[in-house]
């Protein structure tokens, strides 16, 4: 790991992910920063072969910090860092691309070790989000036989949710009005019996839409 991107707005835990990359990557030159505006910049600009980013910043949400990356730059290696550790918020960052998850409160000897088995192609995951992992898909069950009632368009809508994309981001796509995919949106939940977009996430890896 030669560059590292850090994206975290508390000081001290900025400081502390520093000294974890330091320890893990001895070589490499990292770039921190404290908000969205700033880290879109930088991805931009640079090439990152890892990038930590943090979930809950004052100026937006670090899932859109790692969509970017994952189209300007779909080899770099996404690590959340973060104290959220709901199934949504899990899922939606690893369908979207992040090969890890990290919980802040997790002894930093713990996440040095972890970062450096990326190189080995291990993801780095915290032992809670591996057994909340393990648990939402022992949840679910899937049917891997299951057919499903959508229409071509409503397979459509889901394929673009199931990657992780927002209402207005999938209008923009199929150049249709925001109100239409939202409309198609609450359709495709009634149909499929799900609620959140992690289960469509599920249900479009099931399908073999992603």
């Amino acid at each position: 790991m030669n560059r590292i991107l850090i994206v975290e707005d508390i000081p001290e835990a900025r400081t502390l992910l520093e000294g974890t990359v330091r320890l893990a990557f001895p070589e490499c030159w990292y770039d921190s920063y404290g908000n969205i505006q700033e880290s879109l910049q930088a991805v931009s600009v640079h090439r990152y072969d890892l990038a930590m980013l943090d979930i809950q910043l004052p100026d937006g949400s670090g899932l859109d910090v790692l969509k970017q990356i994952m189209r300007l730059h779909p080899e770099t290696i996404c690590v959340m860092t973060t104290i959220l550790a709901d199934d949504d918020t899990i899922i939606e960052a690893l369908v979207t691309g992040a090969q890890g998850y990290l919980l802040k409160e997790q002894p930093q000897e713990m996440q040095v070790r972890q970062l450096t088995q990326l190189r080995d192609g291990i993801p780095a995951l915290s032992p809670q989000i591996a057994r909340r992992i393990l648990q939402h898909f022992q949840r679910q069950n899937p049917d891997r036989t299951a057919t499903h009632n959508l229409t071509p368009r409503e397979v459509e809508v889901l394929t673009h949710i199931a990657r992780g994309l927002r209402i207005h981001e999938v209008a923009t796509r199929l150049a249709l009005s925001e109100n239409t995919i939202a409309s198609y949106v609450k359709t495709i939940y009634r149909k499929l019996n799900i609620s959140t977009r992690a289960e469509a996430a599920i249900r479009g890896k099931q399908f073999g839409l992603i």
